[in-house]
C-alpha cells in the first residue's frame, strides 16, 4: 500500500519499505522483557537506542497484555507510561510515539504528554476510545483479540479464523469512521497470540496479504511470541531473535507495512534485504 498515514501532524510514509515498531515496555510482568525497563529513565534511554537502530515508531505499553496476565488500574497505568511519552517526547522531539492503551483515559493523558498514536488492543472497547482519538487527530491501530487476557488462551475456537479475523477489523473500522476518525489515520493488526492457538496464528499469518483488502495499513507483531518458541523450540523467549525475524519477513514478503519488534537492530536488517527483493525500485 502506498500513501501516507497520518497520526496527528505527523506523516508516515507506506510503502516505499517496511516499517518497525520499536517496543518499550513499562511492567514488571510482560513476558519477554518484563522489569528490564520499568524505571522510567531506562525506558527513555531504551527507547532512544531503539530509535538510533532504525525503528520508525517507538510503542509505549504500562500493561502487560501476555496471557494470564491481570488487567492493571488506570491510575498505575498512567504513572507508569506518562514519565516515558515524556521523557521521549523531550530527548527526540521528532520521532513517532505511540501509547500501547485499551483505556480512553489513559490514552487522553498520553496523547497530552506528546503520543501521536493510540496502539489499542481493545480496538475501540472502551466507549471514550474513539473521541478521545478524533478529538487529538491522533494515528490509532485496531488489534483484533478474542477475550481478554486472562482466559484468551483457554481454549480460541473459530470456525473460518482468517475471515472472522478480518470481518471483525472490517466492523471496527467502519465503526472508528463513523466516528469520525479518517481511515488515513487508521492501520489494523490481526493480533497474532490474542485468544489464538498455533493452527490459529499460521493460518493469519499465511494469508496475512489478505488483510491489506481493507484498505488501510496492517501492523504485525510476532516479536518473540509463544507460537515461534513452539515452532523453534526455544523455551525463553528472548532466545527468539532468528525465528521471530524469519516471521517479520514473512510478513514484510507479503507486503506488510509495519511489524512490531523488541529486537530492532537485527530485525532492519533482515527487512532492507526482504525490502530490496520484494519491492520495485523508484
Amino acid at each position: 500500500m502506498n500513501g501516507v498515514w497520518h497520526c496527528r501532524d505527523r506523516e508516515l510514509p507506506l510503502g516505499e519499505r517496511t516499517l518497525v515498531m520499536g517496543i518499550v515496555n513499562v511492567t514488571p510482568d510482560s513476558f519477554s522483557d518484563g522489569g528490564m525497563f520499568d524505571d522510567a529513565e531506562a525506558a527513555v534511554k531504551h527507547g532512544l537506542q531503539l530509535l538510533e537502530e532504525g525503528a520508525d515508531v517507538l510503542d509505549v505499553g504500562g500493561e502487560s497484555t501476555r496471557p494470564g496476565s491481570d488487567p492493571v488500574s488506570g491510575d498505575e497505568e498512567r504513572a507508569r507510561v506518562l514519565p516515558v511519552v515524556e521523557g521521549l517526547r523531550r530527548e527526540a522531539p521528532e520521532a513517532l510515539l505511540s501509547v500501547d492503551t485499551r483505556k480512553a483515559a489513559v490514552a487522553r493523558d498520553a496523547l497530552a504528554a506528546g503520543a501521536d498514536v493510540v496502539n489499542d488492543i481493545g480496538a475501540g472497547s472502551d466507549p471514550d476510545m474513539f473521541d478521545v482519538v478524533e478529538s487529538a487527530r491522533a494515528g490509532m491501530v485496531l488489534m483484533h483479540m478474542r477475550g481478554e487476557p486472562k482466559t484468551m488462551q483457554a481454549d480460541p475456537h473459530y470456525d473460518e479464523v482468517v475471515a472472522e479475523v478480518r470481518g471483525f477489523l472490517a466492523g471496527r473500522l467502519e465503526a472508528a469512521v463513523a466516528a469520525g476518525i479518517g481511515r488515513d489515520r487508521l492501520c489494523v493488526d490481526p493480533g497474532i497470540g490474542f485468544g489464538k492457538n498455533l493452527e490459529h496464528n499460521l493460518a493469519v499469518l499465511r494469508s496475512i496479504g489478505s488483510f491489506r483488502d481493507l484498505g488501510v495499513p496492517t501492523l504485525v507483531g510476532v516479536s518473540r511470541k509463544r507460537f515461534v518458541g513452539e515452532l523453534s523450540g526455544a523455551d525463553d523467549p528472548a532466545s527468539r531473535l532468528e525465528g521471530s525475524v524469519a516471521a517479520a519477513v514473512w510478513c514484510a514478503s507479503q507486503g506488510v507495512e509495519m511489524v512490531r519488534v523488541h529486537d530492532v537492530g537485527a530485525t532492519v536488517r533482515a527487512l532492507r534485504v526482504v525490502d530490496a527483493i520484494t519491492r520495485e525500485r523508484p
